[in-house]
């Protein structure tokens, strides 16, 4: 196999970097590569709305294995109305980041660090990143009476989970149900 500093490579139709890929010039489910042998283009106008949701927001995934095959992120946008709150939830293990793009939303989630159980608010402005533990219950809140809050969402899930919930509790607490052991 020629090394990838070799030009006979190109002329081989390899990618001498990535020999393992397929071969570019043969022919792949109607000329297309593989999912997992490409990059995706998911156009903003192109967001999936078919994606478990929440009250009072909505989610629109942009990265998952529906729309590009992933098998280990899932990212896209959520929408929170002016004056609005979502539910109480949790997205099970999944990690998640957040990033601000519109709006001022808060995140809210409880704490008790000081001994006794207490509501905590994160105000944010575009730029700002939020970071989800798994299993840790929250909320997301719009104050504005005028501006819609978008926020980009990235997970260490293939698909977004969401388990909605009644109340916010304390992750660990004496009244909190404990998520499943690790596998």
């Amino acid at each position: 196999m020629p090394s990838p500093t070799d030009p006979s490579a190109a002329a081989h139709g390899q990618d001498a970097f990535h020999p393992d890929l397929p071969d570019h010039d043969h022919d792949h489910d109607g000329g297309q590569l593989p999912l997992r042998a490409r990059l995706h283009h998911v156009r903003a106008d192109a967001l999936d709305g078919d994606t478990a949701q929440t009250g009072g927001m909505r989610r629109f995934a942009a990265i998952s294995g529906g729309t590009v095959g992933s098998e280990r992120i899932w990212m896209g946008q959520t929408h929170v109305a002016p004056s609005t709150a979502s539910s109480n939830h949790h997205h099970g293990a999944s990690e998640t980041a957040i990033h601000v793009v519109k709006g001022h939303p808060e995140f809210v989630f409880l704490d008790d660090s000081a001994g006794t159980p207490e509501e905590v608010r994160i105000r944010t402005s575009p730029g700002d990143y939020i970071f989800v533990p798994p299993y840790v219950p929250h909320r997301e809140e719009n104050p504005s009476p005028d501006d819609e809050a978008v926020v980009v969402i990235a997970r260490s899930t293939q698909e977004a989970i969401v388990v909605n919930l009644p109340e916010l509790y304390v992750l660990g607490g004496a009244d909190a149900p404990e998520p499943p052991a690790a596998d």
